[in-house]
């Protein structure tokens, strides 16, 4: 009796601990513009802190392999807040972007919102705000 009991409390405490968890939106994202299969294609999911700084990691960090020139990739349970998305085709697999000499990007590249401008990227142009609803987005390089 004393076992039926303890395994009935526990069922009710794990329900209870699930149903008090908060679930984040999905974040869908495809790219359809790739101009090759070789390689693959990081993203990662950033906030303020975290866009385009080298010391500070993405929140969220996918790798995808290129099938016909596309991926689409979902980024899971993600609260509420700003974020941006940086893509780039890593087409030599070294797991990072590559610059020339002077500084000007050796593959192709691209954030949330599709607003490419000359000089690095900036937070408040690539910003998109996740809030109850999941979203889908498409990135062009």
């Amino acid at each position: 009796m004393k076992t039926l009991v303890l395994v009935i409390l526990l069922a009710i405490t794990n329900f209870i601990a699930h149903s008090q968890e908060p679930k984040g939106v999905d974040i869908t994202v495809q790219v359809n513009n790739l101009k090759n299969n070789n390689g693959f294609v990081l993203l990662g999911l950033h906030n303020q802190e975290t866009f385009m700084n080298t010391e500070t990691p993405a929140l969220k960090r996918i790798q995808e392999i290129i099938i016909d020139g596309k991926i689409e990739v979902t980024f899971k349970n993600v609260s509420e807040g700003d974020y941006a998305i940086m893509v780039v085709h890593d087409e030599n697999t070294n797991n990072r972007m590559d610059f020339t000499l002077n500084g000007m990007p050796k593959e192709a590249y691209g954030m949330s919102n599709n607003n490419m401008s000359f000089g690095p990227p900036l937070f408040d142009d690539a910003k998109f705000k996740v809030e109850k609803e999941n979203l889908n987005l498409e990135i062009r390089l």
